[in-house]
């Protein structure tokens, strides 16, 4: 009987013991990816484009420091930021010029991607200036390519990143709904051309998510927090046409990056 109570009492402090040394342990991990060092890559949805206040020293990039990785970087002070980020990118973009900062000390990588590997550019235009049938059908065209294409691609990004940043944590962010259907007094494209557009947000968003689970990564999904605040909603945090500055078209406003894209990486983060 006294064997089988200091079996029971031995057993007990080993399991209180073991249970302590865990939790020790993954405070210290915890620890370890709340101090280290952040990498923000990706686009323009990334670098902020639309935002204002960009960093001369970005050029072409247009890197703002309203854009969602500086607002998170300025609200968590993580021991190190690389904003890599840069308008235009596609994913070979991002292999070969932004992935220098990441290692084995990143804690946390955050990206936008894929957007303009299909073709986002030249959808906006088409569908901008031409009729309902031609910017249905280059859509269309960029679906087959998500299809097709895109996943291979991407898979490349995410290869490298890991490889890369073996302990990261990485958010793959995607992109918004661009208009409220249905919105009367709303002038500019039609609603057949605000649907397709919709959908082909859906579709790519679709497709990332997909491959960004594959990988292990985690997928932030900001089209809950756009809604709401699409074009034609009147308190839209995106840019419609700008006839002024035609880059900023259908990018995210600084609301968009603090409101929109900036919860969903804090919430994840």
């Amino acid at each position: 009987m006294r064997r089988s109570r200091l079996s029971v009492y031995v057993a007990s402090f080993l399991l209180a013991v073991g249970t302590a040394l865990t939790g020790a342990a993954a405070a210290q991990a915890d620890d370890t990816a709340a101090t280290g060092g952040y990498v923000a890559l990706g686009d323009s949805y990334s670098s902020g484009l639309g935002a204002g206040s960009y960093d001369s020293a970005s050029g072409d990039c247009k890197r703002s420091a309203r854009a969602y990785p500086s607002l998170w970087a300025a609200a968590n002070s993580p021991s190190s930021f690389d904003f890599t980020a840069c308008s235009g990118a596609r994913t070979s973009d991002v292999t070969a010029s932004q992935l220098g900062p990441l290692s084995s000390t990143t804690a946390l990588v955050s990206i936008t991607i894929g957007g303009n590997d299909a073709g986002f550019a030249d959808i906006m235009t088409t569908c901008v200036l031409q009729s309902d049938s031609a910017c249905v059908s280059r859509i269309n065209t960029a679906k087959a390519f998500v299809d097709s294409t895109l996943p291979g691609r991407l898979d490349t990004v995410y290869t490298a990143i890991r490889t890369r940043a073996p302990s990261a944590h990485v958010v793959v962010l995607g992109y918004p709904r661009f208009y409220k259907l249905g919105a009367s007094g709303c002038l500019g494209l039609s609603e057949t051309k605000r649907k397709a557009l919709n959908d082909a947000a859906d579709y790519i968003d679709a497709a990332t998510e997909k491959r960004a689970l594959d990988h292990g990564f985690t997928f932030g999904d900001v089209r809950p927090t756009f809604t709401g605040h699409e074009i034609c909603s009147g308190s839209s945090w995106m840019h419609a046409v700008n006839w002024l500055n035609i880059p900023e078209s259908y990018h995210p406003t600084a609301a968009g990056q603090s409101g929109g894209y900036l919860p969903v990486l804090s919430s994840v983060a």
